[in-house]
Order: structure tokens, then C-alpha cells, then sequence
């Protein structure tokens, strides 16, 4: 792989690093929200939404994870 390709990439890993970090935030936020939900609230179909959203939420992070895996090999 040329500089210029390897540059990209590294380019990309960083934008990629930033994105994840927000989707955690984000993730952190439902997690705090649902956290704050009564019991009652948890169990019912807003509490399982809620749930739903922050499995997806955590799938992207680890898709997002592995991205980033995926160009520290194809840099190296």
C-alpha cells in the first residue's frame, strides 16, 4: 500500500474513532435513561424499546470496533 492509501486510511480510523466515541455517548444517555425508569416502566414496552435500542446501539460500537481493527491491518 502507497503513503497517499495508508494516509486515508489512518484519516478514516481517526473519524471512525470519533464517531464511536459519540454512538457511546449516546448509548451511555438511553442507558442513564432507562437506568432512571421505574421498575415498573422497565418491564413495560417502553423499557423493552428502550433495551432494544441500546443492544443495537452497542452492535454498532463493536461493528465500529472492528472497522477500526480492520485498517490498523490493512495499514500495517
Amino acid at each position: 500500500m502507497n503513503a497517499d492509501r495508508r494516509k486515508r486510511l489512518s484519516d478514516l480510523f481517526v473519524k471512525i474513532e470519533i464517531i464511536k466515541g459519540e454512538v457511546e455517548d449516546v448509548r451511555d444517555e438511553e442507558q442513564d435513561a432507562f437506568d432512571s425508569m421505574p421498575e415498573g416502566l422497565q418491564q413495560s414496552e417502553r423499557g423493552q424499546k428502550s433495551e432494544m435500542a441500546i443492544s443495537c446501539i452497542e452492535e454498532i460500537i463493536d461493528g465500529l470496533e472492528k472497522a477500526c481493527d480492520q485498517i490498523n491491518e490493512a495499514i500495517i
